[in-house]
């Protein structure tokens, strides 16, 4: 193992007191920046069904939709199906796992599917499937564990 190659790899250049363009992002930018150009296009009880065109600002070195990015997807269009079963909230996630099962390339056109599996008083379990548009393939399959915070009866 390199030390310094697995260092410089995680850690990012620049003295740690100066202010960089990063600690100038908006409180909270991240979750418009994953899903903006989102298009939903059907809202059903327990589903959703939302279709994207992949932007160059989610691409990883290899030029393909980042694995990140989709993980944020499935949260992000994950929760929203819990609120289509009439939970007051989205909770916050317990778990989360993603399969990777293709890559989505640049301006690739992708439809993003979210079903609530259960939404009860205290979980949320839901599954997500990014496909291609197009084609119908599997590029991932997300499923997602919430806490809903039981709300007090006083």
């Amino acid at each position: 193992m390199d030390f310094g190659t697995v260092k410089r790899y995680l850690e990012k250049e620049g003295k740690e007191d100066e202010p960089t363009k990063i600690d100038r992002l908006p409180y909270k930018f991240f979750d418009p920046f994953i899903i903006h150009g989102l298009r939903t296009d059907l809202v059903e009880p327990g589903r959703i069904l939302c279709s994207f065109n992949v932007p160059a600002r989610l691409l990883n070195t290899a030029n393909t939709l980042h694995g990140g990015a989709i993980a944020s997807l499935i949260d992000l269009v994950g929760s929203a199906v819990i609120l289509t079963a009439g939970a007051p909230t989205t909770g916050v996630s317990v778990e989360i796992n993603v399969s990777y099962l293709d890559a989505a390339l640049l301006n690739e056109e992708i439809e993003i599917e979210a079903k609530a599996l259960r939404v009860g008083k205290a979980i949320a379990v839901v599954a997500v499937e990014l496909r291609k548009k197009g084609t119908g393939k599997i590029i991932a399959q997300g499923r997602h564990t919430k806490y809903l915070p039981v709300t007090s009866k006083l």
